[in-house]
């Protein structure tokens, strides 16, 4: 996309502090729309618009929001750019700069479509996801698989999840040591991860869910998301 485009094409959706784009030259003949939060979803609906091109200046949870609604709307249409102010997980599983370089790549980068993972809520995660105890006296106690590999039958400290840049698209290891098994430090990759259990509470890109669950599944959508890179 070239300059002229971005500027017809392209918005800016920012979250938080309100004078970041402004030190950010490359962004600042785009239209603005800001979000106080990530559920903010008016907000994101006003920068959805007509535009091509949404630029997401915030953190991996706002990220991760915009493509919640972006799912839900039936939106991967739209390529997606991310600037973050510093290094997140979503960063370093995607391989993209921060601050004012990442600016100027989502003014000037190209999109790519890559696995978008989401939950049985409809909620995306993009950094990571973790199943933890309710009780942080107790283990977790439950059954889990990667497509058709368990991943633990019993009692765990928890498990985290996180989306990988190419197929099959995410991976999941456990938080601490199992009884008898060492191999704890081990990711399991797969197109999905299930779980089963006496309750959980999942955490999503670092955001907490308001009740405990006893099920809960991650898995890669059918259709990805245009990531600009």
């Amino acid at each position: 996309m070239n300059i002229a485009e971005s500027a017809c094409n392209g918005a800016v959706l920012l979250f938080g502090d309100n004078q970041t784009q402004q030190r950010w030259n490359a962004l600042a003949t785009l239209s603005t729309h800001r979000a106080a939060y990530p559920d903010d979803i008016d907000a994101v609906d006003a920068a959805i618009g007509p535009y091509r091109r949404l630029i997401v200046v915030g953190g991996d949870a706002d990220l991760a929001a915009v493509l919640s609604r972006l799912l839900r709307v039936n939106r991967l249409d739209i390529e997606v750019a991310y600037v973050p102010r510093q290094r997140t997980a979503a960063t370093r599983i995607y391989r993209l700069p921060t601050g004012r370089l990442a600016a100027r790549r989502a003014w000037r980068g190209s999109a790519t479509r890559v696995p978008l993972i989401r939950d049985e809520t409809g909620s995306v995660i993009v950094g990571r996801a973790d199943w933890l105890p309710v009780d942080d006296q107790r283990p977790l106690h439950g059954e889990a698989v990667v497509d058709d590999i368990p991943l633990f039958n019993g009692d765990v400290a928890g498990v985290h999840i996180t989306p990988t840049l190419a197929m099959p698209g995410l991976r999941a290891r456990l938080r601490g040591p199992r009884t008898g098994i060492n191999s704890w430090h081990r990711w399991f990759s797969g197109r999905a991860v299930q779980l089963g259990s006496t309750g959980v509470a999942v955490v999503r890109d670092g955001v907490a869910a308001r009740r405990p669950a006893r099920r809960s599944t991650f898995y890669r959508n059918v259709e990805g998301w245009l990531l600009i890179r």
